[in-house]
C-alpha cells in the first residue's frame, strides 16, 4: 500500500538534463553567474530577489516589447503592485512569434466532429479576419468583447483577435443559463458578443438561440453579435438584431494581422469567481502579467516545448481554458476538446489522446476519481506511447489517485499536481520536472511565488497545516476587479485576515521535502473540539471503501451549540447503508484520522453537488443546512449538477438540528423532523 510521501517517480538523467527548468538554471549561471544546486535554492532566490527573478524570466523567454521598461517592480504593495512600468507589448504578438509550418497550432475534436488540425498559417489568417471584423464594428482598445462559446477553435480565434486589438475578452460556457451569464457580462458592459447557436453534450443537443436572444435584450451595451452555427450549420444570423455569421466574419479582408501595443498592465481578459455567493467577482488580469506567468508556468513547471501537444480538459468558463491556450505562448500545439468526458464512455478523452499523439494530458482530480471508480484502464486500452505528463487540479488528488495513475495509466509518467486559482490564472504550487513525485504531494512551490503556511497569529509554519498565503506580489495577480471602487472588494477578498498578505482560503502543509499538500478550503474545514481537519482527508478514508463512490461532509456549528457533523454518501450499485457499513466507516475514520471526525449521522444522496470545475460545494451546502436561502448561496449556473441542491434544501426544511449531538445515531434519516 502506498503511503503519503512515498516516491512514485523520479526524472531520469536525460529528462532532467533536457528539461526547460535545467536550461533556465544553466542560463542563470551563464548570464547572471548564479549557480543553484537544488530547486529549493532556486525557489528561495526567486522570492527573495523578486525583481531579478522576473527580469530573468523576461529575458530568458525573449519577451517582445515596443518600448522598454523603466523598472521591474515599482510599487510593491499588494494590491496594486506596479510591474514593468513603461513596457508596451501585446499578448497575441507573443503567440505569433512561434508561427511554424512544422507543426499544427491547434488540434480539435468534439462529440460531433472528427479530429481536425489547424495550421499556424490558417490560425493567423482567421485571427486577422476576425480582428478586422471587430475593428469595423468599432471595437477599440479597452472595449469588451464577450463569448458565449464552447471549447472550439472559433473561441480561441476570437480571443486572439481581441487581444491583437487591445480589446478585453471574457467568456462563459454555453451550458450556463441566461441569469448567470448576465450577472457576469452586464458588469463589464460588452460592445460585441460572439455566440454559438447551440452545442452537444453527452450525446444530447442543446439549442441556445433563445438564450442568445435574451442576452441581447439583457445587455444594453451590446451593439453587435457574431453567430457561430455550431449545433446546426444552417443556423442563420438573420433572426438576430445587428448580427452577422461567423462565415461573414472570416470573409472580411482586414489586411495583415497587426498588434496594438498596450501597457504591461492593460487589461487582457476578465475572469470570474465561482459565483457561489453574491455577484461573481470580475477579476481583471493584464497582458504582461499573464504572458510572464504563463511562460514560467507552462515552460518551466509543465516542461512544455514547441514539439509538445498540450491538452487540459476544460470549459471556457474555467481558468484552465485560459491556461491551456497559453500553450501557444511557448509554441506548442494546443489540443481542444468539446463534449462530455464520459461520452460515449469514459474512454473518450483517452481515445483523443491516442489519436492526437498527446504528450501532456490535464484534467481535474474529480475526473481521475471517476476513472478510478469506473475501473478504466487507459494504459491497457489505448496507445499512449507519446504521453509524458499528466496534470491534475481543481481539488486535492488523493494518495490513491496518485497510485492509480502509476498503476493504470503509465508507470513512467510524470504526474504534475497543481493548485492555484482563477484569481491569478495560474498555480501557486505545481509540478517540477527535475524533482521526484511523492504520493499525495504537489512537488513544489512555484518560482516567484512566496507561498507559506501561516498559523492563526500570522506566523509561518512548516510540516504543519496552516493558511495558504502569498507574501510577495505576482505579476498575474488581478490588476483590479471591474467596477471596484478603491479596490474595496479586492482587499476584502484576500487581505482582511493578514494585512498586506494574500490569504487564499486553502489549508496547506509545506513538507520537509519541499513538497506541498492541500487539505481543502479553509472556510469549509472541520473543527471538532478545537482540532482542525481538512475535508479531503476524510474523503480519502471514506471513499476508499468500495461501497462508497463519493461523499460530502460538513461541520455544522449551529448557533454556538456543539458541532453536528453529518456525512452524505453516494453508494455504489448494489451497496446498502446498513449497520455493518456504518460501523466500517466509523472504524476507518477512527483508525486513520481520529475519533473526533466520526460523523454524527450518515445519509444517502444521489450525487455530490459540484462546481463546473469539479469542486465539492462544501461551504454553500453548510450554509443551506444552517438555514440560508439556496438561491443566495449556490448559483446553479456555476455547478455541473445544480439539481443535486434540491436534496439539501429539503433536508434543511424538514430537519431540526440536535442541541447536543453527542455522537449521533448514524440512522441514515434526518435527525428530527419539525
Amino acid at each position: 500500500m502506498v503511503a503519503e510521501g512515498d516516491i512514485l517517480w523520479e526524472p531520469s538523467d536525460s529528462v532532467r538534463r533536457s528539461s526547460a527548468m535545467t536550461r533556465y538554471m544553466r542560463w542563470l549561471e551563464e548570464h547572471r553567474t548564479l549557480h543553484f544546486d537544488t530547486y529549493d535554492a532556486l525557489w528561495e532566490w526567486s522570492i527573495s530577489h523578486l525583481d531579478d527573478f522576473w527580469e530573468s524570466i523576461w529575458q530568458f523567454f525573449e519577451v517582445t516589447s515596443s518600448s522598454p521598461y523603466s523598472a521591474v517592480l515599482g510599487d510593491r504593495e499588494m494590491p496594486g503592485a506596479q510591474w514593468f512600468p513603461g513596457a508596451r507589448l501585446n499578448y497575441a504578438e507573443q503567440v505569433f512569434q512561434h508561427i511554424s509550418s512544422d507543426r499544427p497550432a491547434l488540434i480539435f475534436r468534439s462529440e460531433r466532429q472528427p479530429m481536425t488540425e489547424i495550421s499556424w498559417d490558417k490560425l493567423r489568417h482567421e485571427v486577422a479576419s476576425v480582428a478586422g471584423t471587430l475593428r469595423s464594428m468599432g471595437v477599440r482598445p479597452g472595449d469588451r468583447v464577450v463569448g458565449y462559446m464552447p471549447n472550439i477553435p472559433q473561441t480561441l480565434v476570437t480571443f486572439l483577435a481581441c487581444a491583437s486589438l487591445g480589446a478585453v475578452w471574457s467568456s462563459c460556457s454555453p451550458d450556463m443559463g441566461t441569469a448567470s451569464v448576465v450577472d457576469r457580462f452586464r458588469q463589464i458592459e460588452p460592445k460585441a458578443l460572439v455566440a454559438v447557436d447551440g452545442y452537444q453534450y453527452n450525446g444530447k443537443p442543446f439549442d441556445r438561440r433563445q438564450v442568445v436572444h435574451e442576452l441581447q435584450s439583457a445587455l444594453p451595451s451590446l451593439e453587435h453579435l457574431v453567430l457561430v452555427p455550431y449545433l446546426n450549420e444552417q443556423a442563420s444570423a438573420s433572426e438576430f438584431i445587428d448580427a452577422i455569421s461567423w462565415g461573414d466574419a472570416l470573409a472580411y479582408d482586414g489586411g495583415a494581422l497587426t498588434f496594438e501595443q498596450v501597457a504591461f498592465d492593460a487589461p487582457l481578459w476578465v475572469l470570474y469567481s465561482s459565483g457561489t455567493t453574491g455577484l461573481p467577482k470580475p477579476i481583471v488580469q493584464g497582458h504582461g502579467g499573464i504572458v510572464l506567468e504563463h511562460l514560467k508556468s507552462l515552460a518551466l513547471h509543465m516542461n512544455l516545448e514547441p514539439d509538445d501537444r498540450f491538452f487540459w480538459f476544460s470549459t471556457t468558463g474555467w481558468m484552465m481554458w485560459n491556461l491551456l491556450i497559453g500553450g501557444l505562448l511557448v509554441g506548442c500545439t494546443v489540443l481542444l476538446y468539446d463534449g462530455s468526458p464520459g461520452y460515449p464512455d469514459l474512454g473518450a478523452l483517452w481515445s483523443f489522446a491516442e489519436e492526437s499523439e498527446m504528450t501532456f494530458f490535464g484534467a481535474s482530480a474529480a475526473y481521475i476519481g471517476s476513472l478510478m471508480k469506473g475501473q478504466i484502464e487507459p494504459g491497457g486500452s489505448f496507445r499512449l506511447d507519446k504521453l509524458k505528463g499528466l496534470g491534475s487540479t481543481g481539488s486535492p488528488l488523493s494518495i490513491d489517485g496518485f497510485q492509480w495513475v502509476y498503476e493504470h495509466v503509465k508507470p513512467d509518467i510524470w504526474l504534475a499536481s497543481v493548485s492555484g486559482g482563477t484569481d491569478v490564472c495560474s498555480g501557486f504550487v505545481a509540478g517540477c520536472p527535475i524533482l521526484p513525485v511523492r504520493a499525495g504531494e504537489i512537488q513544489c512551490r512555484c518560482l516567484g511565488c512566496a507561498v507559506y503556511a501561516f498559523d492563526e497569529s500570522g506566523k509561518p509554519v512548516e510540516n504543519e497545516v496552516g493558511e495558504l498565503v502569498i507574501t510577495e506580489p505576482m505579476p498575474s495577480m488581478p490588476i483590479y476587479f471591474w467596477n471596484d471602487s478603491n479596490n474595496q472588494r479586492y482587499r476584502e477578498s484576500y487581505f482582511e485576515t493578514f494585512p498586506g498578505v494574500w490569504r487564499h482560503g486553502d489549508w496547506v502543509k509545506i513538507t520537509p521535502s519541499g513538497g506541498v499538500i492541500i487539505y481543502g478550503r479553509s472556510d469549509a474545514t472541520i473543527n471538532r473540539m478545537g482540532i482542525r481537519m481538512g475535508t479531503s482527508e476524510i474523503y480519502r478514508v471514506v471513499e476508499d471503501l468500495p461501497e462508497i463512490l463519493d461523499s460530502l461532509v460538513v461541520d455544522l456549528e449551529y448557533l454556538g451549540r456543539p458541532s453536528y457533523m453529518p456525512l452524505f454518501v453516494v453508494l455504489a450499485p448494489g451497496a446498502e447503508l446498513n449497520d455493518a457499513l456504518k460501523a466500517r466507516v466509523a472504524e476507518r475514520i477512527r483508525t486513520a484520522l481520529s475519533a473526533r471526525y466520526v460523523p454524527n449521522d450518515i445519509f444517502i444522496i444521489d450525487e455530490v453537488p459540484r462546481t463546473l470545475s469539479g469542486k465539492k460545494l462544501e461551504l454553500p451546502i453548510k450554509k443551506i443546512l444552517l438555514g440560508a436561502d439556496a438561491g443566495r448561496v449556490a448559483n446553479p449556473d456555476s455547478m455541473s449538477n445544480p439539481h443535486s441542491i434540491a436534496y439539501f434544501v429539503a433536508f434543511a426544511e424538514r430537519t431540526r438540528l440536535p442541541d447536543a449531538p453527542g455522537g449521533g445515531s448514524n440512522s441514515g434519516r434526518a435527525p428530527e423532523t419539525k
